[in-house]
């Protein structure tokens, strides 16, 4: 690849233990951030994993808070922080998807306290600085260096579990991240090769996954793939599919990844006018027209491609279409009142992604 411009990469300074039984080092990591007691957070769904792990880390009486749930509500938040503030926690250990790692951000940007991050999905929200929360039916974004991990261990043993449909959905919603990234304002040479080789892990492990579950050489590849894809997110900014789905998230209270997923191939098709690069990118590794292709690796994957089937309302199309026009993000290709809601009823619909000029 050729560099024709001048640019800006930030590197986000997390450690990485990645590969199969790394979890045995979870132990040799808290030591050397000198955590001796920290706070083991996860979903209801992972409590008795939670509680064995925190008994063999350090005792049985280790706190665990077990409520982690979608879209990082601040009452849940102030929930956890209030067993923080009384037992004397000195660090964050958190088991699971995005849930439970916004969560245990949520917590450190509280105190600042230390974090390693357990994945079990393919969510990549571990790699990067950025915390959502909703609060009233609002959901905020925003960055900040304390809700960085400081330690990511990815151990393939765990996402081995992952259900399948919970497998294809994380995983398109990481290819998001870096689909988006290829046309962030403050893209660059590191983070699009990053995008490109995170995508096609994730393209071309997915399949696998779904016609051999426990095939581990392409859960590592996937996980391999969430990695480089929330390492993207976590270098260059967002535009209009984050700021869709979070205004589908807050607003409407719809399942995370599968937002993501449905959204993603209609947010492409609106920027492609205004992205001919990430477009030239995306289509060595999706031929043709790569919105409908994503569409066809959804439907491959037996992932959602249309918001009512996984809980929208038809009136949320307005509430959407409000919702995404109010403040913003920045996006190559400006926001139109009346295209972004034709956007949104298509997704609604499950209808063909439509590109526009």
């Amino acid at each position: 690849m050729m560099v024709t411009h001048d640019f800006i990469y930030t590197a986000n300074s997390a450690r990485v233990l990645f590969g199969a039984g790394t979890l045995a080092h979870l132990s040799a990591e808290l030591e050397r951030l000198g955590v001796t007691r920290p706070i083991f957070v996860g979903t209801p769904r992972q409590e008795a994993m939670l509680r064995d792990l925190a008994a063999d880390v350090t005792g049985p009486a280790a706190p665990v808070f077990a409520g982690a749930v979608m879209h990082t509500p601040v009452a849940v938040t102030e929930t956890a922080m209030s067993l923080v503030e009384r037992s004397g926690i000195d660090g964050i250990v958190a088991l699971g998807g995005g849930s439970t790692i916004g969560l245990g951000k949520a917590i450190a940007l509280r105190t600042d306290l230390p974090q390693v991050v357990l994945p079990t999905t393919y969510a990549g929200s571990e790699m990067t600085p950025i915390l959502g929360e909703t609060h009233d039916g609002l959901k905020t974004t925003q960055s900040s260096p304390k809700v960085l991990p400081e330690v990511v261990i990815y151990d393939v043993d765990l996402t081995l579990g992952l259900p399948l449909a919970q497998s294809a959905t994380s995983g398109l919603n990481a290819m998001a991240h870096a689909v988006e990234a290829l046309y962030a304002r403050d893209h660059n040479p590191i983070t699009t090769m990053m995008a490109i080789e995170g995508i096609r892990a994730l393209a071309d492990a997915l399949p696998r996954i779904v016609t051999a579950p426990s095939d581990r050489a392409a859960r590592a590849d996937a996980l391999y793939g969430a990695w480089l894809c929330g390492s993207c997110l976590g270098a260059v900014g967002m535009a209009l599919h984050h700021k869709l789905c979070h205004a589908l998230g807050g607003s409407l209270n719809l399942p995370h990844a599968e937002t993501h997923a449905v959204v993603l191939p209609h947010a492409l098709a609106y920027n492609a006018p205004a992205a001919p690069e990430a477009m030239s990118s995306l289509g060595k590794l999706f031929p043709g027209d790569p919105a409908i292709a994503l569409v066809q690796l959804a439907k491959q994957l037996g992932a959602p491609t249309a918001l009512r089937d996984i809980g929208m309302p038809h009136e949320g199309i307005e509430i959407a279409t409000r919702a995404a026009l109010a403040n913003p993000y920045w996006n190559p290709r400006p926001l139109e009142e009346n295209s972004l809601r034709a956007l949104i009823t298509r997704a609604w619909a499950g209808d063909p992604p439509e590109r526009m000029t």
